[in-house]
């Protein structure tokens, strides 16, 4: 088992969650590989985007429906700052995880997030385990309490 995806299994358990971390035979770097592997809707896809902060350089999650697109507009208000993408090697430094495995659970440091209410339309989401591989469901109320999640309207 890879760290990362360790790292994720625990933060599950620690939490209380129970829920099996599955394997995929396809990659799940996209919502809708995800999806088409899970056999669900792109919008029960929790894509996990990350943005920084360019003043503070704050790293902040936004967990959005798999069929919408975060407004930077919105989520800088959110954030108090503007924001701007975050880079591969700032995700995998603040995070552990690499673009395309994104757990919104399991970070190496502790990161501000948003959750798009869309998501809390579903009994049950589909999140990356922190590979591109591997996917976990979750009840969306769940997720938002295991993150520490506000949710809010950042999307297009």
């Amino acid at each position: 088992m890879s760290k990362s995806l360790a790292r994720v299994v625990a933060a599950l358990e620690a939490a209380g969650v129970e829920t099996e971390v599955k394997e995929m035979a396809a990659e799940t770097r996209t919502a809708e590989q995800a999806a088409a592997a899970a056999g669900c809707a792109t919008d029960q896809i929790v894509k996990s985007i990350i943005f920084r902060g360019n003043e503070s350089g704050e790293v902040l999650l936004f967990l959005t429906a798999g069929g919408n697109r975060v407004s930077d507009e919105k989520a800088s208000s959110l954030a108090g700052e503007p924001l701007g993408k975050a880079d591969a090697a700032l995700i995998r430094e603040r995070t552990g995880f690499a673009i395309g495995g994104v757990s919104p659970v399991g970070h190496l440091l502790p990161v501000r997030s948003f959750l798009d209410p869309r998501l809390m339309e579903f009994s049950q989401v589909w999140a990356a385990a922190g590979t591109p591989r591997h996917i976990f469901a979750i009840h969306p109320e769940t997720l938002a309490q295991i993150t520490g999640a506000e949710l809010a309207d950042f999307v297009f």
